[in-house]
């Protein structure tokens, strides 16, 4: 499966060439993006391997955090989807040794369903 031409979620597009200048030192040699989505400023990457939580910080969108999961540290994780009142959507992953689950908060018109398919794909192989 390659990288798809762009990035889901919000109807924003990015050029997969951004997408892998932006995860340059960070990816090891051999290991692809596979999957990718975007959240306003921030995205998830799937790999064959890992997940990688990329969260833009500050005002100028200089400051980056990368967190880097591995598929089989990941316990479970839980999508909750948006309502009439309530617009966003959660996410929550636990990763073993931590009770405490990391936790998103995404957009309504985010494809929740795709990232949760693409995380039972990485954890269920």
């Amino acid at each position: 499966m390659g990288l798809f031409g762009s990035l889901l979620g919000h109807g924003a597009t990015v050029d997969p060439a951004e997408l892998n200048k932006r995860l340059d030192g960070v990816l090891i040699e051999g290991e692809q993006a596979l999957l990718a989505f975007k959240l306003i400023r921030d995205f998830f990457v799937f790999t064959e391997g890992r997940l990688i939580l990329v969260n833009v910080q500050g005002m100028t969108g200089s400051r980056i955090d990368y967190t880097s999961i591995p598929y089989r540290a990941i316990t479970r994780f839980s999508v909750e989807t948006a309502g009439t009142f309530d617009l966003d959507t959660e996410l929550r992953i636990w990763v073993s040794g931590s009770d405490v689950p990391i936790e998103k908060t995404l957009s309504k018109g985010t494809d929740v369903r795709g990232i949760q398919r693409a995380l039972a794909t990485g954890l269920l192989r």
